[in-house]
C-alpha cells in the first residue's frame, strides 16, 4: 500500500476511535473483571504507581511535598472512595442517574478533545488553513479619540444644541483647548479614551454612538453624537483601520483554532456513527401538553403570593 494512503487511512476519525475503544474495552475488562472472576471482590488494593499518583495530584494543586501524615490521610481518603463506590454501584445507584450520565458523556467528549490533538499539524497545513479562515481573525478598528459631555438632566432638550454651539467655539481649535472644560459637565467615565475598539465603545456608549465614532476623519472637534448619556462633541485623534493579520503574527492562535475544528470534526463524525447503530424514537413535541409546568421563578412568585 502507499505510504500517503496509510497516512490517509491512519488520519481517519473513526480509526482513532475503534482503536481508543478497543484499549478502553480491554482496560476496563482489566481492571474491572466480573465479580465471580475476581480473586477477592471485596480487596482493595493502592499499588506504589496509585500511591504516587495521589501524591502527583497534591503536588498539582501547587502544594508541597505532602508529609507522611498526609499521605495516611490521602490514602484513606481513597480507600473510604472506593468503599463508597463499590458499594453504591451494588445498590445500583449509577442505574439511571442523570449525574453520572452527564459525566459520561463529558468523559467522552474529553476523549474526542484527546483525539484531535493526537494529530500535530504541519505548518503547511496550518497555512492553508488559515488562508480559508483569515476572516475568523481579523483585526477590528482601533480609535483614540477624547470628548465633551453635555447632560441632557442639567440642560434638558437644549444639551444637543449646547453641545452645538460649544462644537462652533471650538471650531479650529486644538484638543486640550481650554475652553472646552467650561463649555462642557462633569462626566462619569473618563474623558480620554485611547486604542479603543468599535466593541469595547458600543459597551461604554452604545451602538449608534460607536458606529459614528467610526465613520469620523481624525483632527477636529466634531458632533454632537448622541450617547445612552446625552451628548458629546469629540476629537478623534487617530483611527487605524481593521485589517487581517498576517498568517505569522497569529500562528499560534491559528494552531488552538485549528485543532478546534478537528475536535469538532472528529467528535462530529464519531457521533454521526455511534448514531447510526441507535433507532431513536421521540414522542411528537407538539402532542406533549406542558400547559401546566411552571417555571422556578413563576412557583416562586406563586408562593410569595400564597404568604400571608
Amino acid at each position: 500500500m502507499p505510504r500517503h494512503g496509510l497516512r490517509q487511512i491512519l488520519s481517519e476519525p473513526l480509526l482513532h476511535f475503534f482503536v481508543v475503544g478497543v484499549l478502553l474495552f480491554g482496560g476496563y475488562r482489566f481492571f474491572f473483571a466480573e465479580p465471580e472472576q475476581a480473586a477477592d471482590p471485596q480487596r482493595i488494593e493502592l499499588t506504589a504507581d496509585d500511591i504516587r499518583q495521589l501524591a502527583l495530584t497534591w503536588l498539582a494543586q501547587g502544594r508541597p511535598k505532602p508529609s507522611l501524615v498526609e499521605m495516611r490521610s490521602l490514602v484513606e481518603q481513597k480507600v473510604t472512595e472506593e468503599i463508597l463506590f463499590r458499594e453504591a454501584v451494588a445498590l445500583g445507584l449509577d442505574q439511571d442517574d442523570q449525574i453520572i450520565k452527564r459525566r459520561l458523556a463529558q468523559k467522552m467528549d474529553f476523549l474526542a478533545a484527546d483525539l484531535a490533538a493526537l494529530e500535530e499539524p504541519t505548518d503547511a497545513q496550518l497555512a492553508d488553513w488559515y488562508s480559508k479562515h483569515s476572516d475568523r481573525f481579523a483585526l477590528p478598528p482601533h480609535a483614540s479619540y477624547r470628548h465633551l459631555y453635555f447632560s441632557p438632566d442639567k440642560r434638558g432638550e437644549g444639551a444637543r444644541n449646547d453641545a452645538a454651539a460649544a462644537l462652533a467655539v471650538l471650531a479650529g481649535k486644538p484638543a486640550d483647548a481650554p475652553e472646552g472644560k467650561a463649555l462642557a459637565d462633569p462626566f462619569m467615565l473618563r474623558n480620554y479614551y485611547g486604542d479603543t475598539t468599535p466593541e469595547q465603545t458600543a459597551k461604554e456608549f452604545g451602538p449608534a454612538f460607536a458606529d459614528a465614532l467610526f465613520g469620523l476623519k481624525p483632527g477636529s472637534w466634531q458632533g454632537p453624537l448622541q450617547s445612552g448619556y446625552g451628548w458629546h462633541i469629540v476629537w478623534l485623534g487617530s483611527i487605524e483601520p481593521g485589517r487581517v493579520p498576517l498568517y505569522a503574527e497569529v500562528k499560534p492562535d491559528v494552531k488552538t483554532a485549528w485543532l478546534d475544528d478537528r475536535y469538532q470534526e472528529v467528535k462530529r463524525t464519531a457521533l454521526q456513527e455511534m448514531r447510526s447503530r441507535y433507532t431513536v424514537a421521540v414522542a411528537p413535541l407538539d402532542a406533549v401538553d406542558l400547559r401546566d409546568l411552571k417555571s422556578p421563578e413563576s412557583a416562586g412568585a406563586t408562593l410569595d403570593a400564597a404568604s400571608p
